[in-house]
């Protein structure tokens, strides 16, 4: 038997709330199964599990929110047999007042157990709130009770009309989110001793050949120069072990894999790092698939635990927002993350001649305790190396 604790989702991650399990005690699951739906300050998180077994017990009820690292579950691995069901605590029984006249002893009274909120879907959640409706007095008709859309949509025709609630939930949301990550900048740059390095790489070769290639492709399957940056990154750091991997324990722990996490904004203001994985085996267009995918699934709330914790490293990517430059903040526990600003004409020499040429700006922020500026150098050296042979990417 074993404890399924709450997964890390990040360093700017403390504490999340149990929205809804996705299993019962004896369901049987593998690893990478969605096992519940947690809230965290950024989203609702689908959390899967990383071992093989059968759940034994649900050791937290939905809406209880508990730091992590608290054991959630317990799991039975293969080849155990069932064990027993976690023991009640018992109830506390007040001793007798010493000022008491003798006499037989007062039966306990009865304990008030607080009632156990609902268990709701994050959508089901939403979309109450928009209509002002309380999702804990709606009958729920999912699995184990669940209240989900539907059940909301009918009961909107049974409530009475309401006042939309102000929109101090967003924005308490989003003050939370800033506070998250505020807290999580600080440490980085309390305890990591960053470096910073910058590089200007000229980009008509890329810029001709995605011209050309996407002038071949229908609208919805074009591919967009940030595919490309993405895949020249992972290609480079395979030559750089001490960029990609993470400092834990007092050590580094390089990563044989490359899992790129991109830097996305959200809707209600702060941003968000999931994981692409195995960026280096993935063609550009399987590249611009998952990019797409993870784009819309971030903004919509709908990620999974493992695209948090996989990253190896960031890459961050301000040329949309008009930035020229970014020098980005490490995001613990890895040691390096990756900038780029935007592509724009900028004077260049070329055969002795001053002529407008598209260039980029790519920054690296490395750990010093790992890696130093001449390894940084070296590395956006090989990225701009990369940049100007687009049709091996």
């Amino acid at each position: 038997m074993t404890e399924f604790r709450l997964p890390s989702l990040g360093a700017d991650m403390d504490e999340g709330k149990l929205l809804e399990w996705k299993v019962k005690p004896g369901d049987a699951v593998r690893k990478g199964d969605v096992v519940a739906v947690v809230d965290t300050t950024k989203a609702a998180v689908e959390v899967e599990i990383w071992q093989e077994g059968v759940i034994e017990a649900l050791l937290i009820e939905p809406g209880t929110t508990v730091p992590v690292g608290t054991a959630i579950a317990m799991l039975r691995l293969p080849g155990e047999a069932p064990g027993e069901a976690p023991p009640s605590p018992p109830a506390a029984v007040p001793a007798p007042s010493p000022k008491a006249p003798p006499g037989p002893a007062p039966a306990p009274p009865e304990a008030t157990v607080p009632a156990a909120r609902k268990p709701v879907s994050p959508a089901a959640r939403k979309r109450a709130a928009a209509l002002g409706l309380d999702p804990d007095r709606i009958e729920g008709t999912g699995p184990h009770g669940v209240v989900t859309l539907d059940d909301v949509e009918r009961a909107r025709g049974l409530a009475p009309a309401a006042t939309p609630p102000a929109p101090t939930a967003a924005a308490d949301r989003a003050a939370e989110m800033r506070k998250s990550i505020a807290a999580a900048m600080s440490r980085s740059k309390r305890e990591i001793p960053h470096y910073y390095l910058a590089e200007t790489i000229p980009m008509q070769r890329a810029a001709d050949w995605l011209a050309a290639q996407n002038a071949r492709r229908p609208i919805t399957g074009r591919i967009l120069m940030a595919v490309l940056q993405l895949k020249a990154v992972a290609l480079a750091l395979q030559g750089f072990p001490e960029l990609n991997g993470y400092w834990r324990d007092g050590a580094f722990q390089p990563s044989q894999a490359v899992h790129l996490g991109v830097a996305i904004s959200i809707r209600q203001g702060g941003l968000v790092a999931p994981a692409i994985r195995d960026v280096p085996s993935l063609d550009l267009d399987r590249l611009m698939a998952s990019l797409a995918d993870l784009v819309k699934r971030t903004r919509a709330g709908n990620l999974r635990s493992s695209e948090f914790s996989d990253p190896t490293i960031t890459v961050t990517n301000l040329g949309d927002a008009g930035a020229e430059s970014t020098f980005a903040v490490i995001y613990p526990p890895q040691v390096a993350i990756v900038g780029f600003g935007r592509v724009a004409p900028r004077p260049w020499v070329e055969g002795g001649e001053v002529r407008a040429m598209p260039t980029v700006v790519a920054s690296i922020s490395g750990d010093h305790r790992v890696s130093d500026g001449h390894r940084g150098a070296a590395f956006l050296v090989e990225l701009a190396r990369r940049l100007q042979e687009p049709e091996k990417l």
